[in-house]
Formats: C-alpha cells, sequence, structure tokens
C-alpha cells in the first residue's frame, strides 16, 4: 500500500505523534446541512408566496436535504420593500420580490421585470429569451453589482402576468373618467399613470384592503386573478378591468447575497439556477388554472363585473410610457443600454413570433366564442 494511502488510516492522535499529515478531508468533519434565510415582499396568505415555498421544496430535494430556504414572508424580518437592502448587508441571505420596487435607486430597475409594456410587444417567454439568450441575466448583474453597488446577484423566478388594468369604485368608460383618482401604483408605473392623469399611492400589497376601506384610494392594482381574490379586493370594490399594458409579462426575482452565493458548492449553485426554472415553469402552469377558478369565484359569489380595459387607455399608456423611457434613456446611460438591448432582441423575435404564432384568440373564439353583451337599457333600439 502506498504510504499516502496508509496516512489515511492512522488515527489522528497518532498521526500528531509521528508527524504524518492528513488529508483535509480525513481532519474534519463533513459539513451538515445549511439553511438560508430569505425573505419575501409578499403577505404570506399569497401565491406568490407559494411560488417561493415551492423553490425552497425544490432546493432542499435537488441537494438531498443538504442546502435549505427558510422562505419567509413579508415583514417577519424587515417590511416588504427594504428586502434589497437587507440582503445586501447580509441582514438575510435573500429574497423574493420584483426589480421594479427599485427605481427610486435607479429607473432602470424596471426593466429587469420586463415592464411596463412587454417590452416591445415581448411577451413573458420572450423576455426570459432576452435574460439567458440576449444578454440580459449579464446586465441585471452587472445592475445590482456595478450600477447599484450591491452585494447581490439575481435569478427571474417569478412569472406573475399578465397582470389586470385594476379595480375601481366605479365605471371607468375612458381615460377621462380616471384623471384625478388615487390609485395605488408601484414603481415606474406610478409616474406613468401620474402622466395620464391619476393621483397614485404606494404602498405594499397588504395594506390595498384596509386603504381602500378607510377611502384613503379610489382604485388599485395589485395582479389579478387568484391573487387579487386572496387580498380581498371583490369585497371593497366591484369593477375589475383587464387587459393592462403596464404588466404584460412581469418577472419577479430571486435575490442572493453575493457572498453567500459565492459560499455555496457549485452543485448547491446549480441547484439553485435549477430551482429557480422549474419553479418559473410549474408555478406558473398552476397559476392560470387558479386564475380561471378565481374569475369565476368573482363574477359568481362576490358580484364582481370584469370589464374590458377602454383601448384609448392602453394606447395612452404605451405613448406615455415611450416618452417616459425616451427622457430616462437621455439622462441614465446604463437605463438605455438595457432598452436598446431589449429592443435589439425584440426586432427579432417578436415580428418573427407573430408570423409563427397563430393568434390566441383565433381558435379562442372560435370553440369559446365570447357572449354579446346585453343592450343597456334606454339605448334607444326597438324591443
Amino acid at each position: 500500500m502506498h504510504t499516502a494511502v496508509r496516512k489515511i488510516f492512522v488515527p489522528t492522535a497518532l498521526a500528531a505523534v509521528l508527524g504524518f499529515v492528513l488529508p483535509a478531508a480525513a481532519q474534519q468533519p463533513a459539513a451538515g446541512p445549511k439553511t438560508l434565510k430569505m425573505q419575501s415582499s409578499w403577505p404570506a396568505s399569497l401565491t406568490l408566496q407559494d411560488n417561493f415555498k415551492y423553490f425552497a421544496e425544490r432546493v432542499d430535494k435537488l441537494t438531498g436535504g443538504q442546502l435549505k430556504i427558510d422562505a419567509l414572508a413579508a415583514g417577519q424580518v424587515v417590511p416588504a420593500f427594504e428586502v434589497l437592502d437587507a440582503t445586501h448587508k447580509k441582514v438575510i441571505d435573500g429574497a423574493h420580490s420584483v426589480s421594479y420596487y427599485w427605481v427610486g435607486k435607479n429607473k432602470a430597475a424596471t426593466l429587469f421585470a420586463s415592464t411596463p409594456a412587454g417590452p416591445f410587444g415581448m411577451d413573458t417567454m420572450d423576455f426570459m429569451g432576452w435574460l439567458y439568450e440576449g444578454g440580459g441575466l449579464d446586465l441585471w448583474w452587472d445592475f445590482y453589482q456595478k450600477e447599484l453597488k450591491l452585494n447581490v446577484i439575481a435569478f427571474p423566478i417569478l412569472p406573475s402576468g399578465p397582470q389586470a388594468f385594476g379595480w375601481f369604485k366605479r365605471p371607468i368608460k375612458n381615460l377621462a373618467d380616471f384623471k384625478g383618482m388615487k390609485c395605488r401604483q408601484t414603481g415606474i408605473v406610478a409616474e406613468i399613470f401620474q402622466k395620464m392623469g391619476m393621483q397614485t399611492v404606494n404602498m405594499p400589497g397588504g395594506e390595498i384592503v384596509p386603504s381602500a376601506q378607510r377611502g384613503v384610494i379610489d382604485c388599485a392594482e395589485w395582479v389579478g386573478g387568484i391573487e387579487d381574490l386572496r387580498l380581498g379586493l371583490p369585497q371593497v370594490w366591484k369593477y375589475h378591468y383587464t387587459p393592462g399594458m403596464h404588466e404584460p409579462s412581469i418577472v419577479g426575482e430571486l435575490i442572493i447575497n453575493a457572498d453567500v452565493w459565492k459560499a455555496l458548492p457549485a452543485q448547491q449553485q446549480e441547484a439553485i439556477r435549477s430551482a429557480t426554472s422549474e419553479t418559473f415553469v410549474r408555478w406558473w402552469i398552476k397559476w392560470q388554472k387558479q386564475n380561471a377558478d378565481a374569475i369565476e369565484e368573482m363574477r359568481v359569489k362576490h358580484g364582481t363585473q370584469i370589464l374590458r380595459t377602454p383601448p384609448d387607455i392602453l394606447i395612452a399608456f404605451l405613448k406615455a410610457w415611450d416618452e417616459i423611457a425616451k427622457e430616462e434613456s437621455a439622462k441614465n446611460p446604463f437605463f438605455k443600454k438595457v432598452l436598446d438591448s431589449q429592443r435589439a432582441y425584440a426586432s427579432k423575435v417578436v415580428p418573427a413570433k407573430r408570423f409563427m404564432f397563430p393568434p390566441y384568440s383565433f381558435a379562442a373564439n372560435y370553440y369559446w366564442p365570447e357572449k354579446p353583451k346585453p343592450a343597456a337599457k334606454g339605448d334607444g333600439k326597438k324591443k
């Protein structure tokens, strides 16, 4: 037997006496399971938090229990909007949130959430293509580490779109109808709606219903479908409008402290990468069915009127966003760099996909034609 092999079987105490040098693996006990403490920006009751918990379950299984994620809900360690700074400072190891919450630091933050307007017509899978095939993920990491000087990295994990236009205390027939109304909006979307005449208030999801009940706000945008149902919005407002162009392909993020990330073994890093992608798809599939069930419950149980957003509002939104994006690009080089990258990717993918894919409405209208709305009373038509 070679000497190097024979040393492994020499007791530690005897090795010290004889002057043998044991391999590192023999000197130290095997590392035990590691737990990362992470917090989301979501109330515990929402399916957005279910996304986070599913991710934690997959990491646990993919690492054979060697890496565990403590998936905490908003407020359990820090307030909902403070998870990014808390991750940077290592108050928590990571977070589950959405990048447009950080536009107060730099407006380019909104571009990594895919908002607004796609962008440039991209749907969720197109946007994921830009992240993984068009250099977007590298720009995202540069944004946090080089632009904001934050010690974090990020991965896409939460495809919570397309999102509804919102909830209103009264019907909205055109752009003029919501001017002056006070509505819960967040991120750069709030700035766009302000440009369109709306008064906006920024608040976490958990504060929307109490604020509506006190009359602090007249309307709110949250997500739509199951999320809005769980949040209790059908109990405070009856007019729900969809679609919206503010978050047609929204993507939330998993952020991790960069030092924590670097300290993980390569296999555990790959487990996290795989778990974020799997969570993205598996949760999204389930979520679409949950949304369908929620829409039915809203209508039947709560009497919600689910209405189409007036087209002039959607067009006005796109125009307002284009103006803001142009203004921001002129003064923020990194914003322009990211937006130009997205435009270049979209210029290839979106026209090609429009050519290859049949419109969703084509077969949908054939098998499930929309029922015509009953004529309103006093419309002048003979009965």
